[in-house]
């Protein structure tokens, strides 16, 4: 491992992705009920699927989901080509989602879906994806974060690239810059969590002018609600809750990006503290906590992590974070 502090915080945002997914693979797409249902204790560690789960019915304790997997051919992309191509991610992800029959199954985001299905029948990566909304172009974008190094040109600019065959529209761009932004200020060495989020909050803005224009709820007046509600003098469990009720926590990219950058506050930047937050509070939770936990990582670094998760994620996915780490780090020191 290089003994370098960005190298680390890159480390720490790729850990961060797989910890969130697999954290929260058990409880996605489950109601605050549900999850109890299931779980009565808080969960602070990996748990296997429960039996019939609607997505991940036999996956087990620490098994990642399609979020680290998209993330991870991103970074192969970047690696290839040390740069963010979006002709060779469109190909990528065509080519992954034939291997994991992903076209005949829901393993696979609305948009991202409906995009490669579009580019199979022959439309071009200008056209597959000018209706994406949801959250799959923004939990892949850890990558082109660590890329951007909180450049806001620089990480604009590769985010919409990112972007653009399966969510090429101006919310789903401004969302994924924001996550993309907070990675790449974590990975530089920002340590102030306020000046991050509005430097977050600026990519929201400028990336609004970007893609083709859709409908949607402010990204920046939700985050600015969601940062209220996390600073009510209220018990844990009650802000959990009003998140989940007020500002949401489902596949859309306007509900998505508000509540991870508000529990990135809420939880001081600690990716175990945040993975936990969104993995029982309900949604979307693996793509929750993969964001929540690529920007904690970003921010607090490999240290973060208990060294068995690690072991654990590698082992059980067959991950080598430190390839990643190691040939991302050698592109920004060359570029």
């Amino acid at each position: 491992m290089i003994n370098n502090e960005k190298y680390k915080h890159i480390l720490g945002c790729l850990i961060g992705v797989a910890a969130g997914d697999a954290m929260g693979m058990p409880t996605s797409m489950m109601s605050p009920e549900t999850i109890r249902r299931y779980f009565p204790e808080y969960i602070t560690d990996f748990q296997p699927a429960p039996n019939g789960h609607l997505l991940h019915h036999g996956m087990v304790a620490g098994q990642v989901t399609d979020d680290t997997q998209q993330t991870l051919l991103v970074a192969d992309s970047i690696i290839a080509n040390r740069r963010v191509d979006p002709e060779d991610i469109a190909n990528r992800l065509i080519q992954w989602g034939e291997e994991i029959h992903a076209f005949d199954s829901m393993f696979v985001g609305p948009s991202t879906l409906r995009a490669l299905y579009a580019i199979r029948s022959g439309k071009s990566i200008k056209e597959s994806g000018p209706t994406g909304d949801t959250n799959g172009a923004t939990m892949r974008i850890a990558p082109v974060g660590i890329f951007g190094q909180g450049d806001l040109d620089k990480t604009l600019d590769n985010v919409e690239n990112a972007c653009l065959a399966t969510h090429n529209t101006n919310i789903a761009i401004a969302g994924s810059a924001a996550v993309a932004m907070a990675i790449g200020c974590g990975i530089s060495g920002e340590k102030d969590i306020d000046l991050i989020i509005a430097k977050a909050l600026m990519a929201v803005e400028n990336g609004m002018h970007r893609g083709n224009i859709w409908y949607g709820a402010s990204i920046i007046q939700r985050t600015q609600l969601a940062l209220k509600i996390i600073s009510q003098n209220s018990t844990r469990e009650t802000i959990m809750r009003d998140l989940y009720d007020i500002i949401g926590s489902g596949v859309q990219i306007s509900e998505t990006v508000p509540l991870c950058l508000a529990v990135f506050k809420m939880s001081k930047g600690n990716p175990i503290d945040a993975i936990e937050i969104t993995t029982n509070l309900g949604g979307d939770c693996d793509t929750t906590s993969a964001i929540v936990g690529s920007i904690c990582g970003a921010y607090s670094g490999v240290s973060a992590f208990p060294a068995k998760w690690i072991e654990k994620l590698e082992e059980v996915n067959r991950i080598n974070f430190q390839y990643y780490a190691d040939n991302l780090y050698v592109i920004l020191e060359n570029t």
